[in-house]
């Protein structure tokens, strides 16, 4: 009896152990089973999305047009992109009242009916025009202009700012701004300070970007800089090197001449047209306002001209100490050097602060000295020194 109860109890815990065995497997075997669905239920996305990009790129090509004017029976005329002008219908879920000239839309390929509006093309050069990241340029970084960062913040600045000022005195708000004056003293600075201090839309452009190789594309680049501004109004637009196209008109029979006079006319027309763009301000900058056409600097299109001289005594001062200020110096007298600089330019000035600076790195030294800057001032200047610690020697 002892034996047979002790195999029993001995087979009891075989069948015990098999069916714990059993059990591992099957929760094993379960989550097996999950991971196959989940892996299933992935591979069934991805399988339906690839049949979506394949039908995406199965789909014909549409034809892009221009809406020429929209009929009474819904239809419209439309001028394609290979020329020829076309009636069409128009597809139900596209709202006929976004169709008005000069709209672009999609035609299908086969029946030419008008599928989706698109939204205005712009030209790239114009699109890159826009300032995203401003510059970390502020009026405090320019030196020995005051008086002309007035001038400027009141053309450009306060008419975006506060227009209700100039509605209380009964005046309109000036157009824009002309910046004329030596190279080196500050114009572009002037306007890298406005577009890193308003908060309107800054768009700048280099005069020559509109000169163009076939006839009407500099124009159109104007057109649509403007374009570009009335849309993320307000703005600001700077115009550099302006005497690129704005130089006086001549009868020359060259072709490139005549299409330069024609972007002239575009822009003489978009500064001063019969639009007003209380939100658009100019700014422009040019080294030669001897040349500029008179048309050009009439008031209404610059109504005020700034002249940005060679900065004086006080002036230079500012500008050494604002170049100056990251330095570590040594016993300089600014007062010395300011009387060596007479009738250099800001831009000489802040060559000098960085020249003086690389005679300290070559002679492995953390400061710079007042020594640095005087050979700094005869190596801008192009005079010989022969005691570079000796002022008379540079002036002499």
């Amino acid at each position: 009896m002892g034996e047979s109860a002790s195999f029993d109890y001995l087979r009891s815990g075989d069948e015990n152990q098999q069916v714990q065995t059993l059990l591992k497997k099957i929760k094993y075997l379960e989550v097996q089973k999950q991971n196959a669905e989940s892996e299933k239920v992935r591979l069934q996305r991805e399988i339906e999305a690839l049949r979506k990009e394949l039908e995406r790129l199965r789909t014909p090509p549409l034809i892009t047009a221009t809406v020429i004017d929209r009929l009474l029976d819904g239809r419209a005329i439309v001028k394609s992109s290979s020329g020829p002008h076309f009636v069409v219908g128009v597809s139900q879920l596209i709202d006929t009242d976004d169709l008005f000239p000069g709209t672009l839309v999609a035609l299908n390929q086969r029946t030419l009916s008008i599928l989706e509006v698109l939204p205005s093309s712009k030209d790239p050069a114009v699109s890159g025009m826009e300032i995203i990241s401003c510059p970390d340029t502020s009026f405090k970084d320019i030196g020995g202009l005051d008086e002309k960062i007035q001038e400027i913040r009141e053309m450009v600045e306060l008419p975006l700012v506060s227009p209700e000022l100039f509605e209380q005195v009964g005046i309109d708000p000036p157009n824009g701004v002309l910046l004329y004056g030596p190279p080196g003293n500050g114009k572009t600075q002037l306007a890298k300070a406005v577009a890193g201090e308003t908060s309107s839309t800054f768009i700048k452009v280099v005069a020559s970007e509109f000169v163009r190789k076939y006839i009407g594309e500099g124009a159109r680049l104007v057109r649509e800089t403007f374009k570009l501004a009335k849309e993320k109004a307000p703005a600001v637009i700077f115009i550099d090197e302006l005497d690129a196209i704005g130089a006086t008109r001549t009868e020359s029979s060259v072709s490139g001449d005549r299409e330069v006079q024609r972007t002239l006319m575009q822009l003489l027309s978009e500064m001063d047209g019969f639009e007003k763009r209380e939100d658009i301000k100019i700014l422009a900058a040019t080294n030669r306002p001897d040349i500029l056409d008179t048309a050009l600097l009439r008031p209404g299109r610059f109504d005020r001209l700034v002249e940005v001289p060679p900065p004086n005594k006080e002036g230079r001062r500012s500008i050494f100490s604002i170049h100056s200020k990251r330095m570590k110096l040594k016993d300089v007298d600014f007062n010395k050097l300011v009387d060596m600089t007479e009738s250099v330019s800001g831009a000489q000035i802040k060559a000098i602060c960085t020249e003086a600076g690389m005679f300290a790195v070559r002679e492995r030294r953390n400061h710079v000295t007042h020594r640095d800057f005087v050979r700094a001032v005869g190596k801008v200047m192009h005079k010989p020194c022969a005691d570079p610690g000796s002022v008379e020697s540079i002036f002499r």
